[in-house]
């Protein structure tokens, strides 16, 4: 009984739901929508076997010698472009910059140019002279006056007239240009047959410069290095004028400024001593020359005069070669000037003369007297502030400037 309760229940259950789902397609149909069809069980539905294609195998490619597969191994990884541009930056060299071009060094000052004062002195006497129309007494007056402002000196003065009258008096001067020209001559055969030369000797070579103070001696040696430092040579300045505070510390300027060397010693310490220890280091550094200043004037009891030849024979002495004593004689001085290159001859052996400010000088005949009375040869010239117008003397050119 109860097993017919079941299936009766069962069937109704069916029956229902049978009548729901139809009533669902019905409602479905009417409005246009369409159910896909059911898909059958798992195991109804048909199974197709689809063979798999045996694995195609690639041609193996032939192995490479090692240092191939080394260099493929090593091959860097690709970059970006940016990086390669910025390494590229990076790598490449700077363009090259072509180096300022040296200036050409200053051309030395013309002795025409730099003694127009002298000349300017000398050209109202000549002038006259050569306006007159024949030799006469008047002539030689001017002649001489002309002579004597210029600082030739007495001595040499009457020396060279003397010997202009001899030539007017053989017929061979006539005019008054030729009387001119003649003593043109006899001036530049005044100045022949000296060496002019600066000398050197062993390393290391010392040039002393001696003078009195305010001839500008301090000034020279500092030209006079800078010009041997410009020609390749190593140079010590010592400061031997040890009594006057204000030369050492001039000379420490210009040794600065050079590129030299300075040696000094205490103020008021003996002159001697400090050129002997620059002497001693010139050796030790293999410099070849040493520039000593000395002293022009003296605050004690001792002679200048003195002084001077002590320092000279200590310079003498090794390592040190004394081969210049070179006097520093201001232009403008005239006969003191001449006075001065006496004294300082017989205490120290002058070897040479540096005459300075001949271009602010109207006495400009000082080289004639110096040469002509004291037999000693003019060795440079100064003609201005600057180091360039420390110049050779040239006789010929000196003679032409003052005419």
């Amino acid at each position: 009984m109860e097993v017919i309760l079941v299936v009766l229940l069962a069937v109704v259950i069916v029956t229902s739901l049978a009548l729901v789902a139809g009533g669902t397609r019905r409602r479905e149909r009417r409005r246009g929508v369409s159910r896909p069809p059911a898909r059958p069980p798992e195991a109804a539905r048909p199974t197709t076997t689809t063979a798999e294609a045996p694995p195609v195998e690639k041609p193996s490619r032939p192995a490479a010698p090692p240092e191939v597969e080394a260099e493929v191994s090593q091959e860097p990884e690709p970059r970006s472009v940016p990086e390669e541009e910025a390494e590229q930056a990076a790598v490449a060299p700077a363009p090259e910059v072509e180096p300022a071009p040296t200036p050409p060094p200053p051309e030395p000052p013309k002795f025409r140019d730099r003694l127009s004062k002298a000349r300017g002195a000398l050209a109202g006497y000549f002038g006259s002279v050569l306006g007159r129309e024949q030799l006469d007494d008047d002539v030689w007056d001017e002649l001489e006056e002309a002579l004597v402002r210029a600082d030739v000196g007495i001595t040499t003065t009457t020396t060279l007239l003397d010997g202009l009258r001899t030539k007017v008096k053989e017929n061979r001067l006539s005019t008054p240009q030729q009387v001119v020209d003649a003593l043109k001559e006899d001036l530049r055969a005044r100045f022949d047959g000296r060496d002019r030369s600066l000398k050197f000797d062993e390393k290391p070579t010392v040039w002393l410069f001696v003078g009195v103070n305010g001839v500008g001696k301090t000034t020279t040696i500092g030209k006079v290095g800078q010009r041997q430092i410009g020609e390749g040579r190593k140079v010590i300045m010592a400061a031997g004028d040890t009594f006057r505070a204000a030369a050492a510390e001039q000379l420490e300027l210009w040794s600065r400024r050079v590129g030299a060397d300075l040696v000094r010693g205490a103020e008021g310490g003996d002159p001697a001593a400090v050129i002997f220890d620059a002497s001693q280091k010139a050796a030790s550094q293999g410099a070849d020359l040493v520039l000593a200043d000395t002293a022009g004037r003296l605050q004690n009891k001792v002679n200048l005069m003195e002084e001077l030849k002590k320092v000279r024979r200590v310079a003498e002495r090794p390592p040190g070669h004394l081969a210049e004593v070179l006097l520093v004689i201001d232009a403008g001085t005239g006969q003191n000037g001449l006075a001065q290159a006496r004294e300082f001859t017989e205490a120290a052996g002058v070897t040479g003369v540096v005459l300075t400010k001949m271009d602010t000088s109207a006495k400009g005949g000082i080289a004639v007297a110096v040469e002509s009375e004291l037999d000693i040869p003019v060795k440079l010239v100064g003609l201005g502030e600057t180091a360039a117008d420390l110049v050779d003397f040239d006789p010929d050119e000196y003679v032409d400037a003052l005419f």
